[in-house]
């Protein structure tokens, strides 16, 4: 019980990617040693989750410039170097427009995405091995349509479709967990209850692994710090959770530690197993393992313990990296805190 486990991301080494930008960080080796790099990166991510105490590991996303763009960058018809401009997540964190990749073709899965790099990941543990992946709302958020001139809801369904044999292929290859992040389904609630629920499912589809889907409030970046600190409204889990409670999806992930959700609101799934939020990943002050503790003992009247998995808010990508090992640490250290309470 209390197995825990990271949202995915760790920050990459400044020899693989510049370290003073925070998401979509460009590489800084030459491709023709950029495989080799993103190994030596993953090692890295893998033993300092293993030292930490962590129970299931991630590669660290370590892969990946972005982890919407880890999976939509290798399809065809998708452009990410000549960007589009959007209003993207509802302007909730800027009323700015994004820049966003584009769909400029027919868009194919015409290979295994992230399969290699599970099996690399596999080769380095024993632990149970986590791959995450864009949910299907959060990609049609995050791109612009310049081909198909379809409803968002058919797009997601596209999109869905090529998650889902991505997905059955990562099972096949020994992924332990597949989680789909959709921090979108705290911001669009209708369309989540409309269509989101359904690509999420086509998603899973007869995936012979556990799946998951990651809910948040976003990066610990400016933008949604500034939103988190004014924001008074809280309830978007209140309409996503009793949906999500009627999907097969087996594990659901919510951010708990650095917003002002009550975690009461867990009972809605109770049944299925819960990653509760007990790490801020917005700030670079590393709790305490009795901090973490508590954290975790308020979810328990809400979730049973063996449904109950210690997690990270979100990715902890922007933060340093002596922090993000920190913050591993008393993860691992406060929920053996619990544990042992509970005997």
């Amino acid at each position: 019980m209390l197995k825990t486990l990271i949202t995915g991301s760790l920050p990459k080494p400044p020899w693989l990617s510049d370290p003073t930008v925070q998401l979509f960080a460009p590489w800084v080796v030459p491709p023709d040693r950029l495989s080799e790099a993103q190994d030596d990166a993953v090692r890295l991510a893998v033993e300092n989750q293993e030292a930490a105490g962590l129970d299931i590991l991630t590669d660290g996303e370590q892969r990946r410039r972005h982890y919407i763009w880890g999976f939509v960058g290798e399809l065809e018809g998708i452009d990410t170097e000549h960007l589009g401009k959007k209003m993207t997540r509802g302007g909730r964190y800027s009323n700015r427009l994004t820049p966003v990749a584009r769909i400029v073709g027919e868009v194919v899965r015409s290979k295994q995405i992230l399969v290699e790099g599970l099996r690399y990941a596999k080769t380095l543990t024993t632990r149970p091995i986590k791959v995450t992946m864009p949910g299907p709302m959060t990609i049609v958020d995050s791109l612009l349509d310049d081909y198909y001139g379809q409803s968002e809801s058919a797009l997601a369904m596209r999109f869905a479709t090529m998650l889902n044999a991505e997905a059955r292929d990562l099972a096949a290859a020994g992924a332990a967990i597949i989680q789909f992040d959709e921090p979108c389904f705290n911001i669009y609630v209708d369309k989540v209850a409309d269509w989101g629920i359904a690509a999420l499912d086509r998603c899973i589809q007869d995936v012979a692994a556990t799946t998951a889907v990651h809910i948040c409030y976003g990066y610990g970046v400016p933008a949604a710090l500034s939103w988190k600190s004014q924001n008074k409204e809280w309830g978007h889990y209140g309409t996503t959770l009793p949906l999500l409670a009627k999907s097969p999806v087996n594990q659901v992930s919510i951010e708990c530690a650095a917003s002002g959700v009550d975690v009461s609101i867990v009972e809605a799934i109770r049944g299925k197993d819960v990653l509760v939020g007990v790490i801020d990943v917005g700030t670079n002050e590393v709790e305490s393992p009795d901090l973490v503790a508590q954290r975790i003992r308020k979810a328990l009247p809400y979730v049973d313990p063996e449904h109950l998995y210690p997690t990270t808010d979100c990715g902890l990508v922007p933060r340093p990296r002596d922090v993000a090992r920190g913050k591993m640490q008393a993860l691992a250290k406060g929920a053996a805190i619990v544990r042992e309470g509970l005997g």
